[in-house]
């Protein structure tokens, strides 16, 4: 993360990056669209990603647990020449979550490769007491944001 970056920025940035590198070594190779995306949970300012562990995954649940937090993911499509960016945010609510709920979500192993240690769409739904916003964003790729990005560059 780059100093005084927010999320919507540092995730709007990685989807870029993401985006321009596979354009970058498959340009010539025919693809209609090249699309990046990058989602990242934020609490207090604090950008969550993914856990490194079983360790730093409970410790962002407990910092979830019983409050709001919001899911941001940045969509970038490249076309033709053309770049379109979007970033969507949703606020989620967890239910308070003790330290059983915590090692039994966290013994299913599904928090490994996912922001803020959670999938909504898996074993962490019962865990979920409010949405506020793009569902599929939360899931990992807006697909308003998407579709609007996509014809910004298709057109």
């Amino acid at each position: 993360m780059v100093d005084g970056e927010g999320a919507a920025q540092y995730v709007a940035r990685l989807a870029a990056a993401k985006a321009r590198d596979v354009a970058r070594r498959f340009a010539g190779d025919g693809a209609d669209a090249i699309v990046g995306a990058d989602t990242c949970v934020a609490v207090d300012g604090v950008i969550l990603g993914k856990p490194a562990g079983r360790t730093a995954a409970a410790a962002m649940l407990r910092r979830l647990s019983a409050r709001e937090h919001r899911v941001f993911t940045g969509v970038h499509a490249i076309a033709a020449g053309r770049e379109a960016a979007k970033v969507c945010a949703t606020t989620v609510r967890f239910t308070a979550l003790s330290d059983a709920d915590i090692s039994r979500h966290l013994g299913h192993g599904e928090f490994t490769d996912k922001a803020g240690a959670y999938a909504i769409q898996g074993r962490a739904a019962p865990l979920i007491a409010d949405v506020r916003g793009s569902y599929t964003n939360v899931i990992g790729l807006p697909l308003a944001e998407l579709r609007e990005a996509l014809a910004e560059v298709m057109r």
